[in-house]
Order: C-alpha cells, then structure tokens, then sequence
C-alpha cells in the first residue's frame, strides 16, 4: 500500500463521525477526534491536521464528504501511489 493510500484512509477513518457539509476550517479541524492534533502516519511520514490544513484554502470549502477532504489533502502534498 502506497504513502498516499495509508494517509487517505487513516483521514477517511478519522472523519468518520463528521458531520458534513464541512463550512470552514475551524469545523473541519473540530471534525477530527483529537483537533488539530490528530496524527496521521505513513512510514516516515507524521502530519498532523493541523499541518495538513494549511495546505487548504478558502475556496476549498464547503467540503461534501470524508472522501473530498482526504483527496484534497493528498493531492496537495503531492503523495503519489507509488
């Protein structure tokens, strides 16, 4: 399983719970279990949510799903499925 597939299901499975559509980025972190510190590891790789948000932006929002978040995020750190 590549970086990219471990990170998006570990953001699909902590957005579970979350109530969508997500407005703002203040909800989307309140949407995680632990906030902003919500981890998510690959490998070598530990980012928070709180880290991956900054690679959000204003226009990204409303998010409509878990799956919509996680893409958004891997998409924008650049992890391939290699």
């Amino acid at each position: 399983m590549s970086v990219r597939q471990i990170i998006k299901g570990q953001i699909l499975s902590a957005l579970t719970d979350a109530k969508f559509p997500i407005n703002t980025p203040e909800l989307l972190l309140n949407a995680f279990p632990q906030g902003a510190n919500t981890t998510c590891k690959a490998g070598d790789l530990e980012v928070t949510a709180g880290q991956a948000g900054n690679l959000l932006n204003a226009n990204d929002f409303p998010f409509k799903s878990a799956e919509d978040v996680a893409e958004t995020i891997v998409s924008r750190a650049g992890l391939s499925d290699e």
